[in-house]
C-alpha cells in the first residue's frame, strides 16, 4: 500500500511540475498565438541555473554557490526569462511556421550547448551536488516527497491564479486581441511587438520555474532531460487539454502524463523483449495518435477556450 501511495506521490509531483510549464505555454500560444517550439530550452535554462546557483561546489565545473533555495529557484526562472528576452528580440518578428522553426532551433542549440560545455553544465554527465531543501531535517524519504509535492502544488496553484487574473485583466484581453487581429489592435494605439515580447518572457519565466522544480526534485539535471522531444510532450498536453483554457492545460497534462507512464509500464511488462528497446518510440507514436485523434474529433481540446467578458467596463 505504501508503495502505491509513494508512486502516486511521484506521479502527481512530476505531473504538477509539467503542468506549470504547460500553463506557461498556454500563455504564449493559447492566449497570444506565439508558436514556441523551444519549450525545452526555457525549461532547461531554469533547471540548470537553479542547480548552478543552489548546488554545492563541484571541482570539475563552475557553479555551486549554495544560494538560499527560493532565491536559486527565482534565479533559474529569471535566467529563463533572460534567454526568452534575447530569443524574443530576434524571432518574434517571425510568424507561425517560421517562429516555430526558429524557436525549435533554439531548443536544439540549447541541448547541444549543455551537452558540450562541461565546464559549466557538466556535459553529458549532467549536474549533481544539489542538496534538496530540508531533506536533512526530514529523514523519511516518503514524508519528504509528500512535503515536496505540497510545495509544488502550492506553486502550481499560485501560477494558475496569477494567470487567471491576468486573463481577466485588460492585459489579458489585449493579448487575445493581438492574437485575433494584430492590425486592429495596432490601429487602437497598441504596440503588438512589445506585448508579444512581454507574454513570451512571462511564459518562459513560468517554464523556467517548472524546470527549477524538476531539477530540485531529482537533485540532478542532464541533457537527456531537456531534449527537444520534451517540447513535443508539453505541446501534446496543451493540445489535448485545450489551448486558451488554463483548466484544460491542467487536465491535459495529467491525462497525457498518465498515458505516457501507463504505456511505458505496460510495454515493459507485457511487450516482447525484442520490442521493449523501442518503448520510447512506441510511446511517441501513441501520443502522436492521441493528438491526431483529438484534432479530428475535438480540435479545440477537452476544455475549449471560454470567451472572457469584462465586468469592469474598461
Amino acid at each position: 500500500m505504501i508503495g502505491v501511495i509513494s508512486y502516486l506521490v511521484f506521479f502527481t509531483t512530476i505531473a504538477a511540475i509539467l503542468a506549470i510549464a504547460v500553463l506557461g505555454l498556454n500563455l504564449q500560444w493559447g492566449n497570444t498565438g506565439l508558436f514556441n517550439g523551444g519549450v525545452a530550452a526555457f525549461f532547461g535554462a531554469g533547471a540548470y541555473a537553479t542547480i548552478l546557483l543552489g548546488g554545492t561546489p563541484q571541482g570539475e565545473h563552475i557553479g555551486g554557490f549554495e544560494i538560499f533555495y527560493p532565491l536559486a529557484l527565482a534565479g533559474g526562472a529569471l535566467c529563463a526569462g533572460l534567454l526568452a528576452w534575447m530569443v524574443g528580440l530576434l524571432t518574434l518578428k517571425l510568424r507561425h511556421d517560421y517562429l516555430a522553426i526558429a524557436t525549435f532551433g533554439v531548443a536544439v542549440a540549447f541541448e547541444s550547448f549543455v551537452r558540450n560545455t562541461s565546464v559549466m553544465t557538466g556535459g553529458a554527465l549532467g549536474l549533481r551536488g544539489f542538496e534538496r531543501p530540508l531533506e536533512a531535517l526530514i529523514e523519511n524519504p516518503f514524508l519528504y516527497n509528500i512535503l515536496f509535492l505540497l510545495v509544488v502544488v502550492l506553486v502550481l496553484a499560485s501560477v494558475y491564479v496569477f494567470l487567471q487574473k491576468l486573463l481577466h485583466a485588460p492585459f489579458g484581453r489585449l493579448l487575445r486581441a493581438i492574437r485575433e487581429d494584430e492590425t486592429a489592435a495596432q490601429s487602437l494605439g497598441k504596440n503588438p511587438s512589445e506585448v508579444r515580447l512581454t507574454a513570451f518572457i512571462v511564459g518562459s519565466v513560468i517554464m523556467g520555474l517548472a524546470g527549477g522544480l524538476y531539477a530540485t526534485f531529482y537533485a540532478f539535471i542532464s541533457p537527456q532531460d531537456v531534449v527537444p522531444t520534451l517540447t513535443f510532450q508539453i505541446w501534446a498536453m496543451l493540445i489535448v487539454g485545450g489551448a486558451g483554457n488554463n483548466l484544460g492545460a491542467l487536465v491535459g497534462t495529467f491525462l497525457i502524463w498518465a498515458v505516457w507512464t501507463g504505456s511505458g509500464w505496460c510495454l515493459s511488462k507485457y511487450a516482447p523483449v525484442e520490442a521493449q528497446i523501442y518503448t520510447g518510440t512506441l510511446q511517441y507514436i501513441l501520443i502522436g495518435a492521441i493528438i491526431v485523434s483529438m484534432l479530428l474529433w475535438r480540435p479545440q481540446g477537452i476544455f475549449p477556450e471560454k470567451l472572457v467578458i469584462s465586468q469592469s467596463g474598461d
